[in-house]
């Protein structure tokens, strides 16, 4: 009797050399691992040829999610690779979703704010041009203060540059001759931070909604940098930094534990600063105002921006009415009207009329010195928030276009 052999699965068997030889290297590149992560990084590491050894098996042998006999037999070997087996063919599935087509858009992942100094981060804002996603709409929480938008009914006691309104509250006099467009501030070309953000009454805060109240340290005031006006500056400084202008935020208190003396305090903190950072061209006071009714009950100012409200801000310019030196007043004057026309076109109730008045709450540091009250007491975080980012943007378009 004549026994006939059957032929060798030559095929088969050049497979399973293949994917012996696999392993074998596989085992050797991960020798020193102790985890899948670390064990897939120096797959990573070893010019993936593991990964095309064991790619070539998978290609036409991989069916319903699992591998071939052979395969799985001797992946099972080696404990680190059979608990990360799942992790192992999903590396070819990741190469590819990386490779992704112009034509496949992504959608971005959500965007949060920076968590400067420890502090509590909040949700960030998209500005008017963002898309919402219908999913996500953006919510701010009903504070329940009662809401009014102010906005000039005429020009009669106001000064009128474009869109802009001024109010003079001061001694000094000026029209709408002075506004032509240009201003003396400028960025600095040196290197280092371009703008200042400081707080002379940083514990200022707000209203907030139900379920977010912060540890008061007076009437709609907390030293807690996570609502009061210096996470407010916060939010600017990122906005600025975002559109490419370096910025210092002082997080300093200089309201408390004394409110008295705060404006001379935070003076010397600016000078110091500009003192150690001679690139530092534009000083910002970032504030918020009290508003009340004739009957003493707060309200909020709002401007409806991109489905919801933002806290209406107000530029202050101080003078040398009061006796104090100050000699760049105007040049302040001209550089708030500039940035309030550029928030305007974008916004149109965005601002209230700049005030102008006879103190002058340290501007005379720079031609660039602004003191913007964000909202008021009444206003939440979230519209004071979105206003800062609305801020930032219009503050650096107009210096950049003035370059």
């Amino acid at each position: 009797m004549t026994i006939k052999r059957r032929p060798r699965p030559w095929g088969r068997r050049i497979a399973a050399l293949l994917a012996a030889g696999a392993v074998i290297y596989v085992v050797a590149a991960t020798a020193a691992s102790t985890n899948v992560a670390s064990a897939l990084t120096a797959l990573r590491e070893q010019n993936q040829l593991a990964l095309r050894l064991l790619q070539s098996q998978l290609e036409g042998l991989w069916s319903g999610g699992a591998l071939p006999l052979r395969t799985a037999m001797a992946i099972g070997q080696s404990p680190l690779l059979l608990s990360g087996q799942e992790a192992v063919l999903e590396l070819r599935s990741t190469e590819e979703e990386d490779d992704g087509s112009p034509d496949d858009p992504v959608a971005p992942p959500p965007a949060t704010a920076p968590n400067p100094g420890g502090r509590p981060a909040l949700p960030t804002v998209p500005l008017p041009e963002e898309p919402v996603q219908a999913e996500t709409p953006l919510v701010f929480a009903d504070n329940g203060v009662q809401a009014r938008t102010l906005t000039p009914s005429s020009p009669e006691g106001y000064v009128v540059a474009g869109d802009v309104y001024i109010s003079n509250r001061s001694d000094k006099t000026f029209d709408a001759a002075l506004f032509d467009g240009t201003f003396a501030a400028s960025l600095s070309e040196e290197e280092g931070p371009k703008v200042l953000i400081v707080h002379t009454h940083g514990s200022e805060a707000y209203t907030m909604p139900p379920g977010q109240e912060y540890v008061p340290s007076g009437d709609c005031r907390t030293t807690d940098t996570a609502f009061n006006v210096v996470r407010v500056g916060d939010e600017l400084a990122m906005a600025l930094e975002e559109a490419g202008i370096s910025v210092l935020h002082n997080p300093s208190l200089y309201d408390y534990p004394e409110y008295s003396g705060a404006y001379g305090r935070s003076l010397e903190a600016v000078e110091k600063a500009m003192e150690a950072h001679p690139s530092i061209s534009l000083v910002l006071d970032v504030h918020r105002d009290a508003i009340s009714d004739a009957d003493g009950s707060p309200y909020k100012v709002v401007s409806s921006v991109a489905g919801v409200s933002a806290a209406q801000m107000s530029f202050i310019i101080g003078t040398d009415g009061g006796g104090l030196e100050h000699g760049s007043w105007q040049e302040n004057l001209k550089l708030a009207a500039a940035v309030q026309q550029q928030v305007l076109e974008d916004c149109p109730t965005l601002m209230r009329p700049i005030s102008v008045r006879n103190s002058r709450y340290n501007q005379h540091v720079s031609p660039g010195a602004l003191l913007v009250e964000m909202g008021a007491a009444g206003n939440s975080l979230d519209e004071a928030l979105l206003s800062a980012r609305l801020l930032g943007r219009s503050l650096a378009e107009t210096l950049r276009g003035s370059e």
